[in-house]
This record gives structure tokens, C-alpha cells and sequence, in this order.
């Protein structure tokens, strides 16, 4: 793709960004870009034709930084086949403590951002001197920021907040993104009511943990439950998802809302981590597993046709070979209709890093393994229970190898959950609800007849 100059004719330099990690990330990339659109800058995806090449990095695992580093390296290399180029690194590395390795590494980067400077990137490439987070991370994306989206034009993120107060002991977000900041509610109501004015049929709303929404500023007295009851109230033909719910945060009220709101899907996701106790607490997550399995009894009372998703940790120092077992029986016994599985690595600056016992990787990663392996074949026997019925579905795009559309169930989350594919006729077009017959799997996504 060309260089796109919608950002203004006089623009002299154009830019490319990639977004790594997360959706959060994402979010991060589209204020990125749209800080620079506004300041007159263009922007390229295609890095060839452009003069600064942004990397928003995720800093969150190994295999994330290794990813980082490789992203770094193609930016310097593309650095050093033109002239007069610039290497811009921001995001979730910034304030991971092996930073210094990275400059280090990498000379030839010219501006390592600040995760307080995201959005002023356009001023430090005018010479501006940086906020920094030497005093704490305070930056918070809200709604008079402007925004690039990058997402199918039918879908966005809404991110609510930013940072987290959970303190997992295996978890490094505190460190790299700060304590939990909750945007205002109305700014968070009108960035949504904009989005769907701009054609948004899929809102899906994003945070560490959105049922920690407000937390931190009681005297608000503002709360997930509220929030999505305001954007529930929203006008227009549109659906709500939520992403990352921590299950010690839900509360009657939230749940209510989500099981009679008219626009929010009854999909969940709740990373649970781990069933056994001594685990959880060594975890540091706030919950028993009584409290867990109440709290799963309870919303599949509530909520009729629910999709929990969820995501484990094996091999979190001290695992015993009985504990994983304990696991597996759990995740058997409650038949999550979606769940990933991350084997444990040791984040320096967490408690989890300097426990003993830690657990062998190998160990770690065959236990993740053998996780993963049922839940496929599991998700494999549900999607054919599902052949002969009718299902409600999002169409996405049409896939330009097959030229069959694709779409997602109301289960399947963007860029996460699987997919549908059916035949398209002119009678549908991107960001259309539609109802498909399903006729067959593969693998674990499905196979359809368009309907309606």
C-alpha cells in the first residue's frame, strides 16, 4: 500500500508503525498514529516508503521480548538502508528491567518513548523533552486524544483503563504499566457513542481487568456494572464484548447487567489461572477455588448460552504432579467452551521469580501441552454437535485465496476465538449480522450456509 496523505498535502515525512502483544497494544498504535496524523505527518504501511518506523512493544513474557528484539532489528536494518531514517520504540518494554540490555543492543534507535510520552511523540521528534516515568506511570488514553483505528472497520476497542492493582505474584504488568487509572465514564461513553456513529457493530471493551474498573477512584462512585449499563443504553444495531474479567472482581450487579443487556454478548473472559489453593494463593489471586466454582455455578444459572473463556498457568513454581492433576480434572469437570494455556516463565521483579521449586521448563511446557491437547479435542466434539443448527455471526471479510466469507458465532472473540466460513453472495456485505446453517468443521472452525 502507498503512502497515505489524508493527514495533509504539505506532509514531508511519513510513518510506519507495528503494534505487538495484546489489543490493549493496539489501542496504543491507533493514539500513536492518529497523535502524528494530527500533526501533520503521513503515514505508510508500507515501511519502504515511509521515514519513521514505530515498534509499540509488548514486554509482558520472554517469548514477547523475543519477539520485541526481532522487531527492533528489522527497524535498524531498515534504518540502515536509507537515509536520513528514524527508529522510534515505545510500549510495555519501556519500564521492563531489561531495557538497558535493549539500548544497549541497539544503538541505532533514535527515540526510546516513554510510556507517559505515547502520545507526544510528534513533539520528541520536534525536540521536545521527554515527561518520562522516573515519577511514576500516570498516561492514560481517554477520548480527546485522536485515534487512528486499525481494526476491521466494524470492529474497535474501547479501552476503559490502563495499569493494574491485582499484584499476581507471577505477573510483571504493575511494573511496566503502573497502578490501575480508570477513565471517566462519560469520556468512555462518548469515544463508544462515536465509534458506533462511525459504523462499530462489534465494541469490545478492553482493560488489565475491566472488574476493577473505578477501583481506584471511589469517590466517583463509578463501577464496571454501571459502565456497561451506559453502554448498553447506547442507541443503534451494534454488540458489546468483554475482555479480561478477574473472577474475584465480579459483583450481583455486573452480572445482571450482562445477562439482560439488550446490545452485550454472553461471552466472558476470565483468565482463573489455576483450581488448586495453595496455588491460587501463591499466586496471589484473591480467591479460593470454592469461590471460583460458586462463581461458575452462578453465571451459568444467569446467563443462558454463555461462553466462558479462560486461561491457565502450568508449572508455576511448586506445581506438584498432584496439584496439575487437580487442574485437569477441574477444567474436565466445568467444559470452558474456550481457554489458552501459558506455561510459567519467571518475570524478574516478581515474587514468583525468587520462589523455590521452581519447575523445570520441559515440565512446565508438557504439562501446558497435554492442557491444550484435550481442550482441542474437546472444542473438535462441541463444533460438530453444531452441525444441522443455525448460528447468529458477524461477517468479517472475504478471504482473497478462497473467496469464501468469514466470519465469527457470537463465541468467537476477533483475532482470539475460530472462525466461519460460508458462501458469499452479494445479498451481505463486512459488518452485517447474519445467520449461517453450519454443514461442517475444520478443524475447529466451522463451515456454513449463509441463511440471512
Amino acid at each position: 500500500m502507498k503512502k497515505n496523505t489524508a493527514s495533509g498535502k504539505n506532509s514531508q515525512k511519513f510513518f510506519f508503525i507495528e503494534a505487538l502483544g495484546c489489543p490493549k497494544n493496539l489501542v496504543e498504535a491507533e493514539v500513536i498514529s492518529g497523535s502524528l496524523l494530527s500533526g501533520n505527518y503521513g503515514i505508510s504501511f508500507d515501511p519502504a516508503e515511509a521515514d519513521i518506523y514505530i515498534v509499540v512493544t509488548c514486554g509482558f513474557l520472554p517469548s514477547a521480548r523475543s519477539e520485541a528484539a526481532d522487531s527492533i532489528a528489522a527497524a535498524v536494518e531498515w534504518k540502515a538502508a536509507g537515509k536520513n531514517r528514524i527508529v522510534a520504540v515505545a510500549g510495555c518494554l519501556m519500564n521492563h528491567e531489561d531495557i538497558g540490555k535493549f539500548r544497549d543492543c541497539f544503538p541505532e534507535v533514535d527515540l526510546w518513548v516513554p510510556v507517559n510520552d505515547t502520545a507526544r511523540i510528534p513533539e520528541l521528534l520536534a525536540g521536545a523533552e521527554m515527561v518520562g516515568d522516573e515519577n511514576g506511570i500516570t498516561f492514560l488514553a481517554d477520548e480527546t486524544l485522536p485515534r487512528m483505528q486499525f481494526t476491521l472497520s466494524h470492529v474497535a476497542y474501547l479501552k476503559i483503563s490502563d495499569g493494574c492493582n491485582n499484584r499476581c505474584s507471577y505477573c510483571a504488568i504493575p511494573n511496566l504499566r503502573g497502578a490501575l487509572r480508570s477513565r471517566k465514564l462519560p469520556g468512555i461513553v462518548a469515544e463508544a457513542t462515536q465509534l458506533i456513529g462511525n459504523g462499530v457493530k462489534e465494541l469490545v471493551v478492553i482493560a488489565q481487568d475491566l472488574t476493577a474498573y473505578g477501583q481506584d477512584v471511589p469517590k466517583r462512585n463509578e463501577n464496571a456494572a454501571k459502565l456497561l449499563r451506559a453502554l448498553d443504553g447506547i442507541d443503534g444495531d451494534f454488540v458489546i464484548r468483554l475482555l479480561y474479567t478477574h473472577p474475584a472482581h465480579y459483583t450481583d450487579e455486573f452480572i445482571d447487567v450482562v445477562a439482560n443487556g439488550k446490545h452485550i454478548l454472553p461471552y466472558l473472559d476470565m483468565p482463573l489461572q489455576h483450581i488448586n489453593d495453595r496455588i491460587l494463593k501463591a499466586m496471589n489471586r484473591h480467591i479460593d477455588r470454592a469461590g471460583i466454582e460458586n462463581l461458575l455455578a452462578k453465571l451459568r444459572e444467569r446467563i443462558p448460552d454463555l461462553t466462558l473463556r479462560t486461561t491457565f498457568i502450568t508449572g508455576l513454581p511448586g506445581e506438584t504432579d498432584a496439584e496439575f492433576a487437580e487442574l485437569c480434572e477441574f477444567v474436565k469437570k466445568w467444559k470452558f467452551e474456550r481457554f489458552g494455556v501459558f506455561s510459567y516463565a519467571p518475570e524478574p521483579g516478581t515474587p514468583a521469580a525468587s520462589m523455590p521449586d521452581q519447575v523445570p521448563e520441559k515440565i512446565a511446557d508438557a504439562r501446558a501441552k497435554k492442557l491444550l491437547k484435550s481442550q482441542k479435542e474437546r472444542m473438535k466434539r462441541e463444533q460438530k454437535k453444531l452441525i444441522g443448527s443455525h448460528v447468529e455471526a458477524i461477517f468479517d471479510y472475504v478471504d482473497d485465496e478462497s473467496g469464501y466469507g468469514v466470519a465469527r458465532t457470537f463465541a468467537d472473540a476477533p483475532d482470539i476465538d475460530n472462525v466461519l466460513y460460508f458462501e458469499v453472495d452479494d445479498t451481505v456485505q463486512p459488518g452485517d449480522f447474519i445467520t449461517v446453517e453450519i454443514t461442517g468443521i475444520a478443524s475447529t472452525d466451522l463451515i456454513g450456509k449463509l441463511l440471512s
